[in-house]
């Protein structure tokens, strides 16, 4: 397969296992799950699927040298994602860890078609739950990792807070020391780290994201507790699930979807929020190997960032007072 991916360009993939799992059930139900869930539906950011992100980490892992199990791992890694994607955390009040594809995975992947498919080709498909176990894939925060590189590469330039150009720089200025991924230099650790804060103050973090998030993160709670939705209906896709729920007559659902909307305002009310809610903050402190093979975060070298990156997760850390102002007459809908 000839793979054309924005990030990476044109890729040859000839593994027979990787081209399987691309083809699986799981694998292409991703397809379908967009990366920022009620706000690639709405139009407010790009409609990035989790398949071109799992797919992107495995071609992340693979130029930086990866064996083949850890390519798999990289492919797997999001495969027990919910539709709506994280969403689904604020659904269950984990806004902060956002980890309840992880907690979810092994009971995902084992009624899959994945064990079996994994089993002809000679893999036991346990061995990919742990993602620590690869540690090009899966690094603590705020290392390098490629999970974290890639969604941030794919934000970076929907955001346009880079250009193809200097995404590719970036990338040529990744390495592997000890096992990990770092920065051959002081200014790609900076770039890279500036770039990632910018991305999440500007979406991941963004104000009136989370707002969406928390409204649409009620709506499903409300339509598990009602019975419109099952549990296992959250491995479904987005759009499916979207249209299921504005197709109700349950009036408190319908209340609070005609929220969820690109309409709709969000402001800081300390007085007299409409809800509190906290979120992940994303930061990265990246490590740098300099002149004689030491290695170094770039908080070590970088006063000025490592100033910043505090600061930043200072102000935003805590639960937000959010206060809906919702546009008259407005009612959810999907570009």
């Amino acid at each position: 397969m000839d793979y054309q991916d924005p990030v990476y360009g044109r890729v040859t993939i000839a593994e027979p296992v990787l081209l399987a799992l691309m083809e699986s059930d799981a694998i292409q139900r991703l397809k379908g799950v967009l990366q920022h869930g009620v706000t690639g539906l709405l139009g407010i950011t790009k409609p990035v699927t989790r398949f071109e992100h799992s797919v992107g980490v495995m071609l992340l892992v693979r130029r930086l040298g990866a064996p083949l199990e850890e390519q798999i791992a990289a492919l797997l890694h999001d495969v027990s994602h919910t539709a709506f994607s994280h969403v689904i955390d604020y659904v269950f009040n984990n806004h902060d860890a956002q980890s309840y594809h992880d907690e979810q995975k092994e009971r995902y992947v084992a009624g899959s078609d994945l064990p079996a498919l994994l089993r002809r080709h000679g893999y036991d498909w346990r061995r990919f739950l742990d993602e620590n176990a690869y540690p090009l894939l899966e690094q603590p925060a705020p290392r390098l990792c490629a999970d974290r590189l890639d969604y941030f590469f794919r934000d970076s330039l929907d955001l346009c807070l880079a250009t193809p150009a200097a995404v590719a720089a970036a990338l040529d200025r990744l390495v592997v020391r000890e096992g990990r991924i770092m920065c051959a230099d002081v200014a790609a650790a900076r770039w890279l780290a500036e770039t990632y804060l910018a991305a999440d103050e500007a979406s991941w973090a963004n104000f009136r994201e989370v707002g969406l998030y928390e409204l649409a993160a009620q709506a499903i709670r409300h339509a598990l507790a009602s019975g419109i939705l099952r549990q296992d209906d959250l491995w479904g896709e987005d759009r499916a699930i979207w249209a299921r729920l504005q197709q109700t007559d349950d009036g408190e659902l319908q209340r609070i979807l005609a929220l969820v909307s690109p309409a709709t305002r969000f402001v800081w009310d300390d007085e007299q929020p409409t809800f509190r809610v906290s979120t992940k903050l994303r930061t990265i402190d990246p490590e740098v190997v300099l002149a004689g093979g030491q290695v170094a975060p770039l908080s070590a070298l970088d006063a000025d960032y490592a100033r910043r990156r505090a600061a930043y997760l200072e102000q935003h850390s805590g639960s937000w007072p959010v206060r809906v102002v919702p546009a008259p007459g407005e009612r959810s809908r999907i570009r």
